[in-house]
């Protein structure tokens, strides 16, 4: 796809100062950019790259005046990063801008979908399946039967979609997302062997929720496991049965969350973090990277460590735990003075 200086201008709502036919067709960092490339600049630390940049266009803020001359056609707007944060999302819309069931694929008896579908090749659509306006899924996808899909949703190629699940408008599935499998349920008997408690209930997404490529959401045994509005997870995250994630919840990478754990809404939880199972998170709790939290948390709490402490009390405990050998050294020439 090709872009002139004077179409980029007409989106941002800018002013073209230099060539207004100047074509690009990828975009760049200032430092990096080739000809046929569009760039920006914001941070004023990168001010010099602007004046050896190979950029074709750069996007800059109304205020930029050059120091000398420039060999980059630019447009200018009212906040650089913003517009070119706007032209990004504009540029994503255009490039996943597709439509058409492509063959082979599969579509069982009795499935609903609305305007403007894409179905990509080697896509499994299960029983049932309600599907809303302007949907694309990707090749090599599943979706379970009695699945519910909302307006404007995306499943990347991969995307596995089990069976009861709901999903709201504008959600975001990358590849290898699984959706709805088992929750890790088993009882032991008498002889210690384990044997499958059925799980029999579903995921619920709400609308706005993205999940990361390779993040698995569990179905609850009972009810739903529910993500709520707004939520966004990374990759590799493992959500258990029966877990409810409050909204605008954003979580980091390799977090695992176990069975029936409520999460508030708004917190912000960081990677490698392990929440144990039947505990209440409030809302608008931080959780630092690599942290391990086993019992409640109230609203606005900030915690680190396994077990996790309050972040400031972790911070003061870190610094005697460095000094640890010292310490003991210290210790024991007490003793030693002691027993003189």
């Amino acid at each position: 796809m090709k872009f002139t200086a004077e179409q980029i201008a007409g989106i941002l709502e800018g002013d073209v100062v230099g060539n207004p036919e100047a074509e690009v067709h990828t975009l760049a960092k200032i430092e990096e950019g080739i000809e046929g490339s569009l760039t920006f600049l914001a941070n004023p630390k990168y001010s010099p790259y602007i004046y050896t940049t190979k950029a074709t266009i750069t996007i800059v803020n109304r205020t930029f005046e050059p120091e000398s001359e420039l060999s980059t056609t630019l447009i200018k707007v009212d906040d650089a990063y913003k517009s070119f944060s706007k032209l990004l999302e504009y540029y994503n819309q255009v490039k996943l801008m597709k439509s058409g069931i492509e063959q082979p694929s599969v579509l069982s008896d009795n499935v609903e979908y609305g305007e403007g579908l894409y179905l990509g090749s080697f896509c499994y659509i299960g029983k049932n399946v309600k599907i809303g306006n302007n949907v694309k899924i990707y090749p090599n996808s599943f979706v379970g039967d009695n699945v519910t899909i909302g307006d404007n949703c995306i499943l990347f190629a991969g995307v596995r979609v089990y069976s009861e699940t709901v999903m709201g408008d504008n959600c975001t599935i990358h590849s290898g997302a699984i959706i709805g499998s088992d929750g890790f349920g088993y009882a032991p008997n008498e002889e210690g062997e384990y044997h499958k408690v059925p799980q029999i209930g579903n995921v619920i997404l709400e609308d706005n929720v993205d999940v990361g490529a390779c993040t698995t959401i569990d179905r609850a045994t009972l009810g739903s496991t529910v993500i709520k509005r707004g939520v966004k997870l990374d990759n590799q995250i493992q959500i258990a049965h029966n877990v409810v994630i409050g909204e605008n919840t954003v979580i980091a990478s390799q977090t695992g969350i176990a069975g029936s754990t409520k999460i508030g809404k708004s917190c912000i939880i960081g990677g490698q973090v392990g929440i144990v199972g039947h505990i209440t998170i409030g809302n608008n709790v931080r959780i630092q990277a690599q942290s391990g939290v086993s019992k409640n948390l109230a609203d606005g709490e900030t915690v680190q460590g396994t077990p996790s402490l309050g972040y400031s009390d972790f911070n003061k405990s870190y610094v005697h735990f460095k000094n640890l050998p010292k310490i003991v050294a210290d210790v024991e020439d007490i003793k030693q003075q002691i027993k003189q």
